[in-house]
């Protein structure tokens, strides 16, 4: 019986370690977004969005102290292997997190449309290709270091599934417009 459970450990610890590696990079920012035909769709929906703020509200400010041991773990596995301080501070900043289902197979992309307080109405864009995306999906785009820091908060965003250059999915922030 102990020699199960600690196989199981490994086999959930090993299976969390591939799950981080599998995770591609966070995406550029677009230097071009075209506008899209909208035609939703119910074969695709965004589930749920998740949205974690390391750092203060003033950008190039070091986060504040919590004894929230969540936000504590979060806090840390976010800036995970970071050395000195300039590694910390390019792991600083917003991440977005968000839940999506596609009902039959697709070749789907996530664009992340956002503005920045420092940017005023100027849109930036971020894309994730999901060749043959079937089934529910995690996708996170980042903003974090110089483009935190230089550009400041997110004010308002939103997220856009768009298959053969059409808009079938959509979920925004109430600030969007």
């Amino acid at each position: 019986m102990m020699v199960m459970r600690k196989s199981l450990g490994v086999a959930f610890f090993i299976l969390l370690l591939a799950n981080n590696l599998a995770c591609a990079e966070n995406p550029l920012p677009l230097p071009e977004s075209n506008v899209l035909p909208l035609a939703l769709s119910d074969d695709f929906q965004f589930r749920k969005f998740d949205i974690f703020i390391n750092a203060e509200l003033r950008p190039r400010a070091t986060p504040m102290q919590t004894r929230e041991l969540m936000i504590y773990m979060e806090r840390h596995r976010r800036t995970f292997g970071a050395i000195d301080q300039n590694e910390i501070d390019a792991k600083t900043g917003e991440f977005f997190t968000f839940f999506w289902r596609a009902k039959r197979q697709a070749d789907l992309t996530l664009r992340f449309e956002y503005r920045q307080s420092n940017l005023k109405n100027l849109v930036q864009a971020r894309e994730i290709n999901y060749p043959t995306a079937r089934g529910s999906h995690e996708s996170e785009f980042d903003i974090v270091g110089n483009d935190y820091s230089e550009d400041g908060r997110v004010t308002s965003w939103r997220a856009l599934l768009i298959e053969n250059h059409v808009i079938v999915a959509l979920l925004q922030s109430r600030a969007w417009r």
